[in-house]
C-alpha cells in the first residue's frame, strides 16, 4: 500500500527518503574522483547502487523474497530520482548544502535540459514497472514460502 501511494505521489517525502538522501550525498565524493560529470552523477548512481547491492546479496543467498523487497527500494529511489530530474530547469527543490543542481548540470552538459520533464517521467515509469515486478514476484515468492514452508534460506553446506 505504501508503495502504491508513493507511485501515485512521487513528490511525497516519506520515512525512507532521509536514508536515500544520505546515500545520495555520499555518492558525490565517492564518484567525484572520476571527474566532475561522474561526481554530479554519483549521487544518483549511489542512490540506485546501494539498494541494488541488497538485491544482489539476497539473490546470491537464495532469499528471493528479500531480494524483491530490496528491488522495491530500487523502484522507490527511481521515483525520487524522477522528481529531481523533472526539477532540473525549475530548480525549486531545496538542495542539501546549496551548490549546483545535479540534474540541471547533467542534462545541461548533455544538451537535454529542455527534456527534463520527459526524462523524469521516463524514470518514474521505469520505477513503476520495477515496483510492479517486485510486488508480483514478492507475492509469488511469499506464496511459495507459505505453501512449501521454505523461508528462502540457503541449504546447509554438505
Amino acid at each position: 500500500m505504501y508503495g502504491a501511494f508513493l507511485a501515485l505521489h512521487p513528490d511525497h517525502v516519506g520515512w525512507l527518503d532521509g536514508v536515500d538522501l544520505a546515500i545520495h550525498e555520499a555518492g558525490h565524493p565517492l564518484f567525484g574522483v572520476f571527474g566532475e560529470f561522474i561526481g554530479f552523477l554519483g549521487g544518483t548512481l549511489m542512490q540506485l547502487l546501494m539498494p541494488s547491492l541488497f538485491v544482489w546479496y539476497f539473490t546470491r543467498r537464495g532469499d528471493r523474497h528479500a531480494a524483491t523487497v530490496a528491488l522495491w527500494w530500487v523502484a522507490q529511489n527511481l521515483w525520487n530520482v524522477s522528481v529531481y530530474v523533472k526539477d532540473a530547469r525549475a530548480e525549486e527543490l531545496p538542495l542539501v548544502g546549496g551548490g549546483e543542481h545535479d540534474w540541471n548540470y547533467l542534462l545541461g552538459r548533455l544538451g537535454l535540459l529542455g527534456q527534463d520533464q520527459l526524462l523524469g517521467e521516463a524514470v518514474r515509469f521505469a520505477g513503476v514497472l520495477l515496483y510492479l515486478w517486485a510486488c508480483l514476484r514478492g507475492w509469488t515468492y511469499a506464496s511459495a514460502i507459505g505453501r512449501d514452508g521454505d523461508a528462502g534460506e540457503p541449504a546447509a553446506p554438505s
